[in-house]
């Protein structure tokens, strides 16, 4: 039974997915951050290079869709956790065990492998009480099962128990007559420390200063605690040497798939830690249906992770909006006031497609995505005094590119672009491009002040950002399926102002 791993399955799968870069276009959609949250604390796993990877076969994404939902189960999260501390525990020992020496490094090496050993025979045991339908667990269980019954693991396990109980056993005294130290064996002289305590406790009265010696607490010894340890030693060299020997022979014991399980599975336990406070704030998660065909997308009270963890921390939750494109529907243009929760939508249908490209649990109650090869980003940046290039020309640069890379599978989601020129030519620019995506027939959404973009094609949804009917300065941060008319947006401006009816013959009257 061979097994690869739990985040991919089949043999050729894995290590080549795996990138050690954030994706370009991370910062824009602020997944960035939500990384970042979610690995925080898991350092020693170096998970982030995971989160960097999409998938691109809805098989792989249910794959790991199943391992998820599977960890669900709170029994056998408890058990994966206790596993991985017994393992985090094992490389502290390993750790400590390499800025020693001699025996004392050989010892702290036999009880690194002795907390495996319990960590891999608890999760075996663990996981055949579990029912399980997952096929990354499965095959887990399968070949965990199968390796703690073999004879090399049957044997570790044994020679590390006979050691330590060996070791155990090794009792001595030690006779100090200053400045001699004399060590010998136990030979089953009377423990008088009861008798003393006994003795001096009817004295004791109340609370008194404790004159106690307090031995300083550190794994390395000092010299004389070596001297000590070198006259054992010489009392016991069987076992000693018994130590030294199996150190040699078992310095490759860690199995390699057990090995990979310990670090892989903590990509599905960090992200189901991260949004388990927002599903105690109320929010929901969804497990979307993939489709690499058809283009008609939704989702239902969808938010943006990101945002949502900073409101959160404030105790406020974000507002969840809805999208879904129909037919031929391709492009949704956002529009509407400023502040509105446009940009956030944008992020919000960026990131739930990358997240469920990793066969993670979206936000949302339900969802049907586009399994894409690539997401592009076109957010506004500031100007760089070095490039000497004017921002209608990096603009247009930056769409140049990735319209030279994007293909129909790719999503581009675009962000207030052509705010530096004037409006009739950031009107003829964005019609040029709108018609180039358009081509592509390629999933896009596009935030704009350019209103037209909204009923080019059949192709075009408008979605506008809505504000509070009664007091049109306040914004609802809820996008919904209208047509553009901007009139939402004048009216904020004119409240703004003061340059509405009512206030204009307020004015006039005074």
């Amino acid at each position: 039974m061979t097994f690869h791993s739990i985040l991919f399955e089949g043999a050729s799968n894995g290590a080549s997915a795996v990138r050690p870069a954030a994706p370009d276009s991370f910062v824009d959609l602020n997944l960035d951050q939500v990384v970042a949250a979610t690995t925080a604390g898991k350092e020693e796993y170096d998970l982030k290079p995971f989160f960097y990877a999409s998938l691109h076969d809805a098989d792989a994404i249910n794959y790991r869709q199943e391992v998820m939902q599977a960890l669900e189960n709170v029994p056998l999260a408890d058990s994966i956790r206790a596993f991985a501390a017994q393992m985090h525990s094992m490389r502290q020992y390993l750790a400590q065990s390499e800025e020693l020496a001699g025996r004392q490094k050989e010892r702290w090496f036999l009880d690194a492998v002795d907390i495996y050993c319990d960590g891999v025979t608890e999760l075996v045991n663990n996981l055949s009480t579990t029912d399980l339908t997952s096929r990354g667990l499965l095959a887990f269980r399968e070949y965990a099962t199968q390796y703690a019954a073999s004879d090399r693991f049957a044997r570790l396990l044994k020679e590390t128990k006979e050691l330590k109980s060996a070791l155990a056993s090794i009792e001595y005294c030690v006779l100090i007559n200053s400045p001699n130290v004399q060590v010998r064996k136990y030979e089953g002289e009377p423990d008088y420390s009861a008798d003393v305590q006994s003795t001096f406790e009817r004295f004791k009265q109340g609370t008194v200063t404790d004159y106690n010696f307090k031995f300083f607490d550190s794994p390395k010894m000092d010299h004389i605690e070596e001297k000590i340890f070198d006259l054992v030693t010489r009392l016991y060299p069987e076992i000693f040497s018994r130590l030294q020997s199996y150190c040699a022979s078992h310095k490759d014991y860690p199995d390699y798939a057990i090995f990979t399980f310990d670090k892989e599975i903590q990509f599905y336990v960090a992200y189901l830690e991260h949004i388990a406070r927002f599903k105690n704030a109320g929010l929901d998660f969804c497990y979307p249906r993939m489709d690499r065909t058809c283009k008609e997308v939704y989702s239902s009270a969808g938010f943006d992770l990101a945002l949502a963890g900073a409101l959160i921390s404030e105790r406020a939750i974000p507002v969840s909006n809805d999208f879904h494109l129909e037919d031929r529907e391709r492009m949704i243009v956002v529009s509407g006031p400023n502040q509105g929760g446009k940009t956030t939508f944008a992020r919000t249908f960026g990131q739930l497609h990358y997240l469920a490209s990793l066969g993670c649990p979206v936000p949302g109650k339900e969802a049907r995505l586009f399994l894409f090869d690539q997401i592009f980003t076109h957010f506004e940046r500031e100007e760089n005094a070095k490039n000497l290039r004017g921002k209608l020309q990096d603009d247009l640069l930056r769409v140049h590119q990735i319209l030279e890379r994007a293909t129909p599978d790719s999503i581009i989601i675009m962000n207030e672009i052509f705010t530096s020129t004037t409006l009739q030519d950031a009107v003829v620019l964005s019609k040029k491009i709108a018609a180039r995506i358009m081509k592509l027939d390629l999933l896009c959404v596009w935030v704009t002040f350019v209103e037209e973009l909204a009923s080019l094609s059949e192709q075009t949804l408008s979605m506008v950002s809505t504000v509070v009917p009664e007091s049109p300065a306040l914004r609802t941060y809820k996008i919904v399926r209208r047509p553009a008319d901007g009139l939402s947006y004048a009216m904020s401006i004119a409240e703004k102002y003061r340059v509405t009816y009512k206030t204009l013959k307020e004015r006039l009257g005074s």
